[in-house]
């Protein structure tokens, strides 16, 4: 192994790379990671010592806070590679804003900006070769917090681990989903972590998802803590209602993540001339538009899956079908397309999201 010192960055490469052990054309989400990873501890009050090493396991006491009190944030990125085989990054500052925003509510330490951005490039290009041009193939990229005192008080953390992991991946959803929409089962309440990437917001929803699986659905669309009246986020993902050629998405608040592709959706439809309601939609006036045929579309947004439509949906066990609309005439498919276009390098960036690494 070599050891290269950057600016603010530490470099330990490996020797042998694994990339030629990997089915780059049966990749399952998230399994498989490159040879790299960046890390940094938070240490007598202050990030010290970032650096980037080969991939491996971590030690942590069983006595890590991360275990007792879920002290616990993170991040969802892309990188992508054009046919020049340069790399993209899609609004990677939006990214360090809000795991920043996570990790204040959590009481973690907020990260250095220039820490993370040349961590973040600096790996990106030493295992860039991971990234593989083509449609729906991209670097999924992780960074997350944990808290790594040793020690079971239930008070703030003293240590810290910021780390970024790099994963191979394809497209996430593969077609259309059928989704429950919540009764009982809350995925946010008013003054919670809702609208920040706390780890355990997922986990307390794997339960009522696996419910929802068992009766045929992928996902859940989660409705208001208070009185599941209002439509809120879907999955994993916000979402958007086409009622009629209108979209309709529900306003952020402490509930509802700010999710970046949500908001460039919106962005991209004022720029189509789409007309965009940011409001509180109910269960009921979802129900009324279906049945009356006004409603037009479903979908989900998100990093992971980009944009991922909804075939059906079902309430009070009764399942309503989205109408089959030509592709051409799909908001989903428009901004689905409209967004890796960007991403890919393959279209004009008029917003100036795209970042390519250097």
């Amino acid at each position: 192994m070599s050891s290269i010192t950057h600016k603010n960055v530490s470099v330990e490469k490996i020797t042998t790379s694994k990339i030629d052990q990997v089915d780059f054309s049966n990749l399952v989400f998230g399994k498989q990671f490159t040879d790299h990873m960046f890390e940094c501890d938070y240490i007598d009050g202050s990030w010290q010592n970032p650096t980037i090493k080969p991939f491996g396991n971590i030690t942590l006491s069983p006595a890590a806070k991360v275990f007792h009190y879920g002290q616990a944030v993170f991040e969802g990125m892309k990188a992508y590679k054009d046919d020049d085989n340069k790399v993209w990054l899609f609004r990677p500052l939006e990214n360090f804003k809000r795991i920043n925003k996570s990790s204040v509510r959590l009481a973690i330490p907020e990260f250095p900006e220039d820490f993370f951005l040349e961590g973040l490039e600096t790996i990106l290009n030493l295992d860039k070769d991971w990234i593989k041009k083509g449609e729906g193939n991209s670097l999924y990229i992780r960074p997350f917090v944990i808290a790594t005192e040793s020690g079971v008080a239930a008070a703030p953390a003293l240590e810290y681990k910021f780390m970024i992991l790099l994963s191979p991946v394809q497209a996430y959803y593969k077609g259309e989903v059928k989704v429950v929409i919540a009764q009982s089962f809350s995925r946010a309440a008013d003054g919670g972590v809702g609208a920040v990437k706390a780890a355990g917001n997922y986990a307390a929803q794997f339960y009522p998802t696996n419910l929802a699986k068992e009766q045929g659905f992928e996902q859940v669309i989660w409705t208001d803590a208070n009185e599941h009246k209002y439509l809120e986020e879907a999955g994993t993902m916000n979402v958007f209602f086409r009622i009629n050629d209108t979209l309709i998405t529900a306003p952020n608040n402490d509930r509802i993540l700010d999710g970046i592709t949500r908001k460039s959706v919106i962005s991209l439809a004022e720029l189509k001339g789409i007309s965009v309601e940011v409001r509180r939609i109910t269960v009921t006036e979802l129900i009324e538009a279906s049945k009356n045929g006004s409603l037009k579309e479903i979908f989900g947004s998100g990093t992971a899956a980009v944009i991922s439509p909804v075939s059906a949906f079902s309430y009070d066990q009764k399942v309503y079908n989205l109408p089959k609309v030509d592709d051409s005439n799909r908001f989903s498919t428009l901004f689905k397309t409209k967004l890796m276009d960007i991403q890919y390098n393959r279209s004009e960036d008029p917003f100036h999201w795209r970042h390519e690494v250097k």
